[in-house]
């Protein structure tokens, strides 16, 4: 067991095809595929795993022994995760920190989520509600609506924004025109459709400057890393190659700014500015190095807020931005979001943070091929919770050079997995499984299940 401190690396990532929740896979079956995915791109077994994290916000308690438990009963600590929308990156966070303390070498960290169709409620309807306070001051500012609540917070800070800055309903519009674009190439997305302006303009009307086609669907879903140590990644020299440095981190809570009856304060944007600023310096970068970014548009209105709080834009500026075209490909940068991000990819909420990791790992490996952000040696992730909770991560190639686009050949070559997952969503065989689980402690009987289903889908 480790105990010095030490750099912390992504080493392997996995994904499951995000879903509309209509439980045609369960959260069991989803969680598996996407750790056998994750354990077989690092190249390691379940029995090299020294801590389990599982992230999910509805489920209960011990879901996540009820996933691991199918790779081997090998008796090492497991952690379930709940941190609002923030609970993959907040896995994230806990693994890096392990693995940084020298309190572990190889951590799993798998996010996942069976969600109910329609608009986030609460299951909890019998006692006050964590964003009680917050509900209370938005309603007393902006009155009472019938609209889903988190549209409502974002959709004010949008209106916000537009009476403050001069951006205009278009601006948000535009934003979910360039996810669905990114979207299309993205083969884990649960809409890969195109829209026009005018499409996304006229979609249904949600709740102020937002319409259907401008926020994240409620969606099924599970990705999964392996984080590993310097001394695990030394002692396996050929997998160097693939390793993605956590070279920055920063998981922060609100200060009182978010009551301030602003209502972009109040959907975090200052905790966003303050993890941006603390995991740039950590990774000893400046916002300028970012030329790829997944960050959390759940609304259209928060990529725009996101772009002034992470520092991309001038302060009250991310709306010219966003005119000029900057932040898809053929602009000056940062792409943002080429995932297609939570408004096409889906927003499974437990799996957000590790698809993002996913997507990152996959651009500076240059595995993905068709949406590649080239010469590109630095990424940054964001991932926002309210109630609260904000993770900014910035990751770099562990040989400190660039991405280079990588044929799916290549790619094939330099991966354990067989074929491109960058750009190809394919499920996993019970054989996949069977390489990864535990060779000493495992039982058939928590997997039995998971294992017909899988038969009958390939």
């Amino acid at each position: 067991m480790a105990h010095t401190s030490s750099d912390a690396y992504v080493l392997g990532v996995g994904l499951t095809k995000f879903l509309k929740p209509r439980r045609t896979r369960e959260y069991p079956e989803l969680g598996y595929e996407a750790c056998v995915k994750a354990l077989t791109d690092a190249q390691v077994t379940y029995d090299e795993v020294q801590t389990g994290i599982g992230c999910y916000a509805y489920g209960d308690t011990t879901s996540t022994q009820r996933v691991l438990y199918q790779l081997g009963m090998t008796g090492i600590p497991i952690y379930n995760v709940n941190n609002a929308c923030a609970t993959g990156s907040t896995g994230l966070h806990l693994a890096r920190r392990m693995v940084k303390g020298g309190l572990a070498d190889c951590v799993l960290v798998v996010g996942f989520e069976q969600m109910r169709p329609g608009s986030i409620k609460s299951v909890w309807d019998d006692r006050p509600s964590p964003l009680g306070p917050s509900t209370t001051m938005m309603e007393d500012t902006y009155g009472k609506h019938d609209s889903p609540r988190n549209a409502q917070y974002f959709g004010n800070a949008g209106q916000e924004y537009i009476e403050r800055y001069g951006a205009k309903a278009e601006d948000f519009a535009e934003i979910a025109r360039i996810s669905h674009e990114h979207s299309q190439r993205n083969p884990y997305a649960q809409f890969q459709t195109e829209y026009s302006l005018d499409e996304i303009l006229k979609s249904t009307p949600v709740y102020g400057p937002l319409t259907k086609l401008q926020c994240s669907p409620t969606s099924d879903g599970a990705g999964a890393a392996v984080i590993v140590s310097q001394r695990f990644l030394d002692a396996r020299p050929h997998l160097k190659a693939n390793a993605i440095l956590m070279a920055g981190q920063a998981l922060l809570t609100d200060g009182p700014e978010v009551y301030s009856k602003s209502a972009i304060d109040l959907v975090g944007f200052h905790m966003s500015r303050q993890a941006a600023a603390e995991a740039l310096k950590e990774a000893g970068a400046k916002i300028e190095d970012i030329k790829v970014c997944e960050v959390h548009d759940c609304f259209s209105t928060n990529e725009l807020l996101l772009l002034d709080a992470l520092g991309f834009a001038q302060p009250g500026k991310a709306h010219e931005m966003v005119r000029r075209g900057d932040i898809t490909y053929g602009g000056r940068g940062p792409i943002v979001n080429p995932s297609g991000g939570l408004i096409s990819k889906g927003h499974p909420l437990g799996a957000t943070g590790l698809a993002q990791c996913a997507e990152l790992t996959w651009q500076l490996r240059g595995w993905a091929n068709n949406r590649l952000v080239q010469n590109t040696g630095v990424a940054l992730q964001h991932n926002l919770g309210l109630g609260g909770a904000v993770v900014v991560t910035i990751y770099k190639r562990a040989d400190g050079k660039t991405n280079r686009q990588l044929t799916d050949e290549e790619v094939k070559k330099a991966s354990s997995i067989g074929y491109n997952p960058a750009v190809e969503a394919r499920y996993i065989t019970p054989e996949d499984g069977e390489r990864v689980r535990s060779k000493t402690k495992r039982h058939d009987y928590p997997l039995e299940d998971t294992v017909t289903k899988l038969r009958a889908r390939i």
